[in-house]
């Protein structure tokens, strides 16, 4: 077999390779011998059949057979000769196909770059921190306090606050009505901003046993677009007024949530607070650490991959408008945004895969089955079902491979790296990057770098 380079352009590059005439004859004759080994035809014994009949029944077949491995070893060959790491399946293409003829094909790969890594013992970063307030601990408290009242009936108007407890049937201007424009014995807390604006504020001053029509428009940006801007009316039957009764907190009221006592609650929810805030720092570190890897390694990206990436991204947008009622196609501005994306997700894929592979980074089966139980544990009382379910599909399995690994690395990373911590306010630390990058980009027309 003979293999010349032909063309190489950036990191794509063409090889044509040739084998020789009198190889794939010999390839065809080889395999001839091992059919007539165990053929049975017709008035022969088995094994016993000429090889110019063997030729005539199985010549065809043999022959694409060999061509098809030839081509492939032919492939895999050019690849290990040449050291190349493709970036995706190598294309072949077939030049010369005959029996009296050298094969001739060429093979075209479009490569991995080189990722030269810069030393991540000189990455500086800070990590944004908040710190658990004592009045943030009494709002969380306070919350739960509400979520766990109790109510009484009221014998008097409904105002703000109260909770009604309402059958109400709604129609459109034209008489029809819609799924979830009706409901009984519904529960609603005035005031709560809950339903269709103005609805809530028409039963204030209503009692047990009236009957009230209320008149309202949906808002222009509602999410079922099929009643954005429109008006309807609403029967509505009063059957109960409750004045809420928030509960008292105490030690009792920590007991009845699983605690040993209030201070035992205290601890439970700033340890949970806590927790949350890590999260939000660990999520803007790493963000930072993705904005310095890359602007600090501009390779050449595999073209088959950012596309490949792209339509990945594409479609979970297409998947998230669908599902919001937004119909519209994307703008030119978001199509580009969007390759960014791409780009962006590749050239930190490469990045996190080279540090990886040099420091003998892994995800072992117990990084695994510790991933399962995690997803597992997102569903209580199906938890064996889930487990199962990812036993039984490997490409389950897989899907928690790369995120793991991406971790790893990252923590890998921030160990070597100089972390300065800067304390922020709770505002700062939960805002969303991508929203504010956005905004921006409205502003000054720059592109977002989203992740």
């Amino acid at each position: 077999m003979q293999t010349v380079e032909v063309k190489k352009e950036g990191l794509s590059v063409e090889y044509k390779v040739t084998v020789p005439q009198t190889e794939i004859k010999d390839r065809i004759q080889a395999r001839l011998k091992e059919i007539t080994k165990t053929a049975r035809i017709a008035g022969f014994r088995p094994g016993k059949a000429p090889m110019k009949v063997i030729e005539q029944r199985y010549g065809e077949g043999v022959f694409g057979e060999v061509v098809e491995r030839a081509v492939n070893d032919g492939t895999n060959q050019t690849i290990r000769d040449n050291k190349l790491r493709p970036a995706g399946q190598p294309k072949v293409d077939i030049k010369s196909i005959d029996k009296d003829k050298d094969l001739e094909f060429t093979v075209s790969v479009e490569i991995l770059p080189e990722v030269k890594v810069m030393d991540v013992k000189k990455i500086k970063l800070e990590r944004p921190v908040a710190k658990v307030s004592d009045a943030s601990i009494e709002d969380a408290l306070n919350r739960i306090a509400k979520n766990n009242r109790s109510s009484e009936k009221a014998d008097r108007a409904a105002k703000k606050g109260d909770i009604v407890v309402i059958d109400y049937a709604g129609k459109m201007e034209d008489g029809t009505s819609k799924p979830g424009m009706s409901s009984v014995g519904y529960s609603l807390e005035l005031g709560s901003n809950s339903f269709i604006p103005g609805f809530e504020d028409q039963l204030v001053g209503a009692k047990a046993g009236d009957d009230v029509t209320v008149k309202v428009s949906f808002p222009e940006e509602y999410h079922a677009e099929d009643l954005a801007g429109k008006k309807a009316e609403f029967a509505v039957s009063v059957h109960e007024v409750r004045e809420p009764k928030a509960a008292e907190l105490n030690d009792d009221f920590a007991k009845k949530l699983g605690t040993e006592d209030l201070n035992a609650l205290k601890k439970a929810i700033r340890d949970q607070m806590e927790s949350e805030y890590g999260s939000y720092s660990r999520h803007k570190l790493k963000r930072a650490l993705f904005d310095m890897l890359d602007e600090e390694h501009p390779f050449e990206l595999p073209a088959s991959m950012v596309d490949m990436e792209y339509r990945i991204v594409m479609d979970q947008i297409n998947q998230e408008r669908s599902s919001q009622g937004q119909a519209e196609p994307l703008t030119d501005e978001e199509q580009e945004e969007l390759k960014e994306i791409a780009n962006r997700r590749v050239r930190l894929g490469l990045i996190l895969s080279e540090i990886g592979t040099a420091n003998n980074i892994t995800v072992s089966d117990q990084d695994l089955q510790r991933a399962i139980m995690d997803q597992a544990r997102r569903f209580p009382g199906q938890e064996a079902q889930i487990y199962q379910l990812f036993q039984k599909n490997k490409q389950m399995v897989d899907n928690l491979r790369a995120p793991i690994f991406e971790d790893k690395v990252v923590d890998f990373i921030l160990e070597l790296a100089s972390i300065t911590d800067k304390e922020v306010s709770l505002e700062d630390l939960t805002k969303d990057d991508d929203e504010e990058e956005y905004k921006s980009k409205k502003s000054d027309k720059k592109p977002s770098k989203k992740k």
